[in-house]
C-alpha cells in the first residue's frame, strides 16, 4: 500500500518559480524554425516570432529562459546580432551541425520574445572565446541608462530605455566545450570576467558561476572555496539517458521496460547529485545565499533517424512526462538550495516542450506537465511523509510513486504525483492533515499513455493530453487515488 501524509499546517519554504524556467539555445532548429520565422514568413509572426509557438509558451509562465547557451553561448559574439539584419555577419555554427547562422534572432529580438512571453531573461556571456570587455560591453549596452558607446549604440539600433536583466551567466560548461579548462583556471577567469559585469543604475544583476558536470564534486570544491563571495549562483547540468552518453543513448520511442526502467533510475540519481553539491556549497555558505542553478537538464536520446545527428531532434513520449514530474518532485524537495532550474530545451531540441514542422506545431508530453505543475510557482512547500511500494525489475528496485505538495497563495493545496510503474496501477491514500477549514472541493489531472512510447505526432496531436482524473474518493480526511502506470497526476483542494 502506498501512504502519503501530508501536514498541511508545517511549512517548508517556498517553491521558487524559476525552477521552472526554459533554455533556447541556437541549436538545430530551437531559435529557427521553432522561435523564429522571420518578419516575411508565411506562417504567423509578430515581428518574425512565430504566434503559435509563443501563445503555447505564454500558457505556462515560463519565469526565466536561458540564451543562447549551451555550448554556442561560448562561441557567440553578441555584436554580430544587432543592428541591421541585413548587415550582420554570419558564421558557421561549429558545435551544432555546421550550418550557417546569420545573426538574425540577436540581442534585441530575444529581449522582444521575453517581453512576449512575460519572462525573465537569462543571458549567458562568453568566457571561452570571447574577451572581458566584449561581456562588460554586453552588460553595458542592455542595462546602462546613461551616454556611453553602447548605451548609445542601442539607441541607435532602435532601443532607446535600457531593458532590466537579472540573471547573467558568466561562461558555460567551461570544463568541456567552454573551453576545456581546470576548476581552478576558471574559479580565476570567473573572478576576473565577474568583475567587469557591472550593476548600472537601479539594475541588479544576479552572478551565476558556470558549474559542475553531474558528480565532479572538485568543481564545486573549488568554485565554491575561491569565488563564493563573486557569485550568487553555481550551475549544475546532468542529463537522464538510459545508454551510453558518448555512443548510442537509446531510442526516444522504442524503449524496453528495462530501458524505461533504467531511465528513471538515472532521472532518480538527479537526488544524490543536488545532496552531494550541496553538501560542499554549506561548507562554504552555510547560510545557502548562492543558488543551485540546475541551468541543463531533461533527457538525452539518440535523434530520430533521418535527422541531422548535430539538430538533437528526438520524439517526447510519456517517459519523457515522468522523468519531468520526477525532477521537479527532488527540486521542491530541495528549494532551500536549487533556486532555478532550466530544461534542456524549449522547442526542437532534445526534451522539448514544442515540436514544429513547417507551419505545424505539436505540443509534447513533457509540456503538458509543465503547464500541469504550474501551479507549484511560487507556491509554499508542505511537509509530506511517502511511504510506497516498490516497482521491481531485475533485481532492481524503484519507488512506486512520487510526490510533492504544496500551498498556493489563494490557499489551495496541490499535490502532484508520479506512478514510475511500467506494468501497474498504484493505488495511494493520501492523509491531509493540518487542513484550515472544510474541504470545499478537489479536482484532479491526469497525463498517462497506454503504452511506454505515446506520444504525439503532427498526424495524432492530441494522442498526449491531461485527461481529468476521477479515480479518487474523500472519506474523513482522507483521499484514495488510483494512478494509472506511466502517469503524472495533480489533485487541486480547495
Amino acid at each position: 500500500m502506498n501512504k502519503v501524509t501530508i501536514n498541511a499546517d508545517l511549512e517548508q519554504g517556498k517553491i521558487n518559480k524559476n525552477i521552472y524556467g526554459h533554455f533556447a539555445e541556437h541549436l538545430g532548429r530551437c531559435i529557427y524554425e521553432g522561435i523564429w520565422v522571420g518578419e516575411d514568413s508565411p506562417i504567423p509572426n509578430t515581428n518574425g516570432i512565430r504566434n503559435d509557438v509563443a501563445e503555447a509558451l505564454k500558457n505556462l509562465h515560463i519565469p526565466v529562459l536561458r540564451w543562447p547557451g549551451g555550448c554556442f553561448a561560448d562561441e557567440y559574439h553578441w555584436k554580430d546580432g544587432v543592428g541591421p539584419r541585413e548587415q550582420r555577419k554570419r558564421m558557421v555554427n561549429t558545435h551544432w551541425g555546421g550550418v550557417v547562422e546569420n545573426n538574425h534572432f540577436g540581442t534585441h529580438e530575444f529581449m522582444m520574445l521575453c517581453e512576449m512571453l512575460g519572462t525573465e531573461p537569462y543571458i549567458c556571456g562568453n568566457v571561452g572565446s570571447g574577451t572581458v570587455q566584449e561581456m562588460s560591453e554586453w552588460v553595458e549596452y542592455m542595462t546602462f541608462n546613461g551616454e556611453s558607446p553602447m548605451a548609445d549604440w542601442r539607441r541607435q539600433n532602435g532601443r532607446e530605455k535600457p531593458w532590466k536583466l537579472t540573471y547573467f551567466g558568466v561562461g558555460n560548461e567551461n570544463w568541456g566545450c567552454g573551453g576545456h579548462m581546470r576548476a581552478e583556471y576558471y574559479a580565476d577567469l570567473y573572478r576576473q570576467y565577474q568583475t567587469y559585469v557591472r550593476n548600472y543604475g537601479e539594475n541588479k544583476l544576479y552572478k551565476i558561476a558556470g558549474g559542475a558536470s553531474t558528480a565532479d564534486y572538485h568543481w564545486t570544491e573549488v568554485l565554491m572555496r575561491e569565488a563564493a563571495p563573486m557569485m550568487d549562483g553555481l550551475s549544475l547540468h546532468y542529463y537522464t539517458t538510459p545508454g551510453d552518453f558518448s555512443k548510442k543513448k537509446g531510442s526516444a520511442l522504442d524503449a524496453t521496460e528495462q530501458e524505461w526502467f533504467i531511465t528513471l533510475q538515472k532521472a532518480m540519481y538527479m537526488k544524490e547529485l543536488i545532496s552531494k553539491h550541496a553538501v560542499i556549497m554549506d561548507k562554504y555558505d552555510p547560510e545557502k545565499r548562492v543558488g543551485m542553478i540546475i541551468d541543463e537538464w531533461g533527457t538525452w536520446f539518440d535523434v530520430e533517424p533521418g535527422t541531422n545527428p548535430g539538430f538533437l531532434y528526438q520524439q517526447n513520449t510519456i517517459r519523457d512526462a515522468v522523468v519531468a514530474g520526477v525532477h521537479f518532485h527532488l527540486f521542491h524537495e530541495h528549494n532551500d538550495r536549487v533556486q532555478m532550474a532550466n530544461i534542456a530545451q524549449t522547442v526542437n531540441v532534445l526534451q522539448a516542450m514544442i515540436l514544429t514542422e513547417g507551419e505545424k506545431m505539436i505540443l509534447t508530453p513533457t509540456y503538458h506537465v509543465f503547464e500541469m505543475f504550474k501551479v507549484h510557482q511560487d507556491a509554499v512547500k508542505l511537509e509530506m511523509d511517502v511511504k510506497c511500494d516498490t516497482y521491481e525489475l531485475n533485481g532492481e528496485q524503484l519507488p512506486s510513486v512520487s510526490a510533492s505538495a504544496s500551498r498556493s497563495k489563494e490557499g489551495n493545496v496541490t499535490i502532484s504525483l508520479c506512478n514510475l510503474n511500467y506494468r501497474e496501477e498504484s493505488v495511494v491514500s493520501i492523509q491531509l492533515r493540518g487542513l484550515v477549514g472544510e474541504i470545499n472541493e478537489v479536482s484532479g489531472r491526469v497525463l498517462t499513455g497506454n503504452e511506454a512510447n505515446a506520444h504525439n505526432t503532427f498526424e495524432e496531436p492530441h494522442r498526449v493530453q491531461p485527461g481529468e482524473l476521477e479515480s479518487f474518493t474523500l472519506q474523513d480526511g482522507e483521499l484514495t487515488v488510483t494512478l494509472p502506470a506511466m502517469s503524472v497526476s495533480v489533485l487541486t483542494i480547495i
